[in-house]
């Protein structure tokens, strides 16, 4: 995958906030967005998820996430239905700008992927 420019990446940030803004009431953080990723990614809609299934919600999105740049692969699901990944290679050391950067690219290509024009 291509990173986009600075200039670019802010202004389809922008647009999938907007659209997301409509859909919820409010404007999500790259957290709420990655939490809904991981709602998705279940399959099972919104549910009242305990505090650790939410933390779990959070890191299916993030292997997800990061699948995209070939850090993580899903191996497949459990009784339960809920996704495993496996550690494909290691990720590098990053700067929390750029860490955020990478989540921010990799949830618009998760939105591409999954038909949001944006």
């Amino acid at each position: 995958m291509e990173l986009m420019n600075p200039y670019e990446l802010k202004e389809k940030w922008r647009d999938l906030s907007t659209i997301l803004e409509k859909q919820f009431g409010e404007k999500p953080d790259l957290q709420t967005v990655i939490f809904l990723i991981g709602v998705q990614e279940l399959g099972k809609g919104y549910v009242n998820f305990t505090k650790d299934e939410k933390q779990d919600l959070m890191h299916i999105a993030t292997c997800k996430l990061l699948s995209f740049w070939g850090y993580y692969e899903l191996e497949g699901l459990d009784n339960e239905g809920w996704p495993h990944w496996k550690k494909c290679t290691d990720i590098p050391r990053l700067t929390l700008q750029h860490q955020d950067q990478l989540l921010r690219h990799s949830v618009l290509a998760y939105f591409k992927e999954n038909g949001f024009a944006i």
